[in-house]
């Protein structure tokens, strides 16, 4: 298997100016103080007050660049790798190019979804089009509001969810470094299509059909306990059909970088792949699941933290709706 040689140029994360404790969250929901926190390893969330999501997102971008030594000028390709969209139409990557004062520079954008899992698709992509030599400096945003679309009536779930928004900027390596993907893989399952869904608001259930009695339809409906029954059946053979291509193992990782989907699933999913605790990344009690971008905002504390540094190999997985997984191996 080629290795594709792109590196990660800089990285940049915002939050949201509220915070929202767990206790708060019990009050919201009724339950006994301290419920919402042992459930779901969640001590403080942020929620958006009057940001959008492309304000996010351009907050994070111009991080990002920052950290890179870059200029949005610098920039030719912006790729939107959230799990919500701010509006149907224009897609977010174009709002965030509007945001970042690029409106007149002609830098394509469109966006990647795969709710969860959009950064690491959106990654995967990217590697492709900077190896062909058809983009130098690519921008990768996922920025995620959840608040917005929660069912506080389903306890165990909506409790997990944070907003926020992660930028990284990638581009080709030079030919002294070693900064590449050595393995990457997307798997679905469409049996568990029904599993993780928001119904309404596309043209199956268009908004026009939003009333008191089918306002569920337009909230986020999620079964985790079978969704991790499904991926822990799973999980073995597809880290046995990621590893293989490259000839690596879970134990030559310096650092897992997972989707913080909850405290509890990433608990078990370490402990039944191996993984030492100190190599694990864990941002969830901060921060909450924040959709597509959990996974760029632990990668980004793991650099600023420099827990992992230049030459490192990093591991990056989760799963999203759909039912999919997806991992990619890459060297820092």
């Amino acid at each position: 298997m080629q290795h594709r040689y792109t590196k990660i140029l800089g990285s940049g994360t915002y939050l949201p100016k509220r915070i929202v404790t767990s206790a708060e969250i019990d009050h919201r929901i009724g339950v006994p103080e301290g419920w919402s926190e042992r459930k779901s390893g969640v001590k403080i969330r942020h929620f958006v007050e009057d940001e959008t999501a492309s304000f996010m997102g351009a907050m994070a971008a111009n991080r990002a660049l920052e950290h890179a030594g870059l200029s949005p000028n610098d920039i030719d390709c912006i790729i939107g790798a959230s799990g919500t969209m701010e509006q149907p139409i224009p897609c977010n990557a174009v709002l965030i190019q509007q945001e970042l004062g690029l409106g007149s520079s002609g830098v394509p954008c469109f966006d990647m979804n795969s709710t969860c899992l959009s950064f690491l698709a959106a990654l995967d992509v990217a590697s492709y089009l900077i190896e062909a030599g058809r983009y130098s400096h690519i921008l990768l945003v996922s920025s995620d509001i959840s608040s917005v679309g929660l069912d506080w009536q389903q306890q165990e779930s909506s409790i997990l969810f944070g907003d926020g928004a992660a930028a990284f900027v990638v581009g080709r390596s030079q030919s002294t470094e070693n900064s590449r993907i050595l393995s990457s893989r997307l798997e679905t399952y469409s049996k568990g299509a029904h599993l993780s869904e928001i119904r309404g608001g596309g043209t199956k259930v268009h908004p026009r059909k939003h009333t008191e009695s089918t306002k569920g339809e337009f909230l986020f409906d999620m079964n985790g306990r079978a969704i991790f029954k499904m991926a822990s059946e799973l999980v073995q053979s597809f880290f046995a059909r990621l590893f293989e291509p490259c000839g690596m193992s879970m134990e030559e990782m310096d650092m897992v970088i997972p989707h913080q989907a909850s405290q509890a699933a990433m608990n078990l999913m370490r402990k039944r792949l191996g993984i030492d605790e100190d190599k694990f990344m864990n941002i969830i009690e901060n921060h909450g699941n924040v959709i597509a971008a959990s996974i760029p905002m632990a990668l980004h504390k793991a650099i600023e933290q420099e827990k992992v540094t230049r030459g490192d190999k990093i591991l990056l997985f989760g799963t999203s709706a759909g039912l999919s997984l997806g991992a990619m191996i890459l060297e820092y």
